[in-house]
């Protein structure tokens, strides 16, 4: 069978085709699964702000370095950057309403939230897989989004539990296959 006729190579979206890749873009990359993530800082009188990013990753072992990407309209970002240090909170399975509540602007994400304040200041919200205390290393922007590069100062897995991992547009839990 001709490879170019299989449904596969019909659904393709190619590069040259610049007004089908901006159409198609974001339903495309839905089919990468990504871990959840809630940013957190704290602006100057201490008040927590906080955000989930769906783009965070590892980028440095030496030093040890991790990123996110915020949209560059996030009307949470500047205080982020503004302090200097942040959070990641690696959500666990069962925190999506926490990843939708602190998706939303303008509400009071912290309303019935437990957490404890880092040194730096920054909210690590109770129950979350992983955290992951940062101070900024670098912040630019790129695209229509901002890149924060963040040097790893503390870590830790405070409970076993499982990452919240979001894919097509949905939340879903992790399950093993061995």
């Amino acid at each position: 069978m001709n490879p170019s006729h299989t449904a596969d190579a019909v659904a393709s979206v190619y590069a040259a085709d610049a007004d089908s890749v901006r159409d198609r873009y974001r339903e495309v990359l839905a089919h990468f699964g990504s871990g959840v993530v809630v940013i957190t800082s704290a602006r100057p009188d201490g008040s927590p702000v906080g955000m989930t990013v769906g783009s965070f990753t590892s980028i440095s072992m030496e030093p040890p370095l991790v990123g996110f990407f915020a949209g560059n309209t996030s009307t949470t970002l500047p205080s982020v950057v503004s302090n200097g240090a942040f959070c990641a909170n690696v959500l666990a399975e069962d925190q999506h309403l926490l990843a939708r509540t602190f998706a939303r602007s303008g509400a009071d994400k912290f309303a019935g939230v437990d957490w404890t304040r880092s040194a730096t200041g920054s909210p690590r919200l109770a129950g979350a897989h992983a955290w992951i205390e940062c101070t900024i290393d670098d912040h630019r922007p790129i695209g229509d989004h901002d890149l924060v590069v963040g040097r790893v100062d503390a870590l830790g897995v405070p409970t076993a539990s499982e990452p919240l991992i979001f894919h097509r547009s949905v939340f879903h839990g992790l399950r093993a296959h061995r």
